[in-house]
């Protein structure tokens, strides 16, 4: 028999399709090939890149560095409010997109690289979110990777992408709004209980990770400092440290099946308006998170038509698979 759940807060529906399940060794796919004498992110073709806004040095080079997209989602230029009449909103496209390259070298991806410099990413994406969010007219700065071709990404040469927004995230802001409703930060009460549970991946003193309790994805993973922490700006370093430990081990798993994935960081809004019926209810602030979402199964016509989602791994068959039994 199947199994519906819903997520912790949202009202967001899964259904659990195990009978569709292939093991994990069979969802290997061959990368693509290609020229890291024509990429744009080595260190020799630096030139090609937009002017560097930023580095992390190493020796007499770089370990990781960061600049403008060159092909933008969003631009710096109009006006970041939209404009409505009726039904019909529209506004320019405005915001800051930034590449983070990760790595000097082109074969290298993040499930390979020392702990100590996934730390020092972590840090970046820390200093990008604080600078950004100070810009005027900017709201929200969302931090996320694509690795593979299934989960968006153009090219193979390891990156982050950094978009300053005018606009919070619909999902971001359904996260707040769900959190208001409870006296006290309800992920800090499903952190200590997933702590627990057969769904716990990993745990160090300052994080846990685990295989969230109706995950969308297959082997879906989330990493959540043990304190309540807004945003990463509250983040010390031991948290930040156990934080890239974690998540390297989940990226080393999916690399060992060779799949694509998408991360991306949640925190709270500073600049959010609040729902004024909410404001008796917590303020303590959406609990900090980062989410790993394996694109091994695609999302068709039923998540299409319903918002709702199948997934054919449970989440307690992905924590083992991470935990490695």
């Amino acid at each position: 028999m199947g199994i519906i759940r819903k997520d912790y807060i949202l009202d967001r529906l899964v259904y659990y399709a195990t009978e569709r399940r292939k093991r994990p060794r069979e969802f290997r796919s061959v990368e693509v090939r290609d020229n890291s004498k024509l990429c744009s992110f080595c260190p020799w073709n630096t030139h090609l890149t937009p002017p560097e806004i930023g580095r992390v040095e190493y020796k007499n080079g770089w370990k990781l560095r960061w600049f403008l997209n060159k092909f933008p989602a969003v631009e710096k230029n109009g006006n970041p409010k939209l404009k409505s009449k009726k039904f019909y909103s529209e506004g320019s496209s405005y915001g800051i997109h930034e590449i983070i390259v990760e790595t000097q070298h082109h074969k290298s991806q993040l499930a390979d690289l020392p702990v100590q410099q996934i730390r020092e990413l972590l840090e970046v994406y820390k200093f990008r979110i604080k600078d950004l969010s100070k810009l005027k007219g900017i709201r929200y700065v969302e931090i996320f990777k694509n690795h593979g071709k299934d989960a968006g990404t153009s090219l193979i040469h390891s990156h982050s992408q950094v978009m300053a927004l005018p606009q919070i995230p619909t999902l971001v802001m359904e996260e707040s709004e769900a959190v208001k409703k409870y006296r006290k930060c309800p992920y800090c009460d499903i952190i200590r209980h997933e702590a627990k549970s057969k769904r716990k991946i990993f745990e160090t003193k300052n994080v846990v990770a685990f295989a969230p309790f109706a995950s969308r994805f297959n082997y879906e993973a989330w990493i959540f400092p043990k304190r309540h922490k807004k945003n990463m700006e509250q983040l010390d370093e031991n948290e930040l440290g156990d934080l890239a430990v974690a998540l390297k081990k989940i990226l080393v798993k999916l690399k060992k099946i060779n799949v694509s994935y998408n991360f991306f960081v949640h925190y709270s809004p500073e600049k959010e308006k609040l729902n004024a019926s909410l404001r008796a209810f917590s303020q303590a602030g959406l609990h900090f998170h980062i989410e790993i979402a394996p694109r091994i199964a695609t999302w068709a016509g039923f998540e299409l038509s319903t918002n709702a989602v199948i997934n054919s791994v449970m989440p307690e068959d992905a924590a083992r698979f991470y935990r490695g039994r």
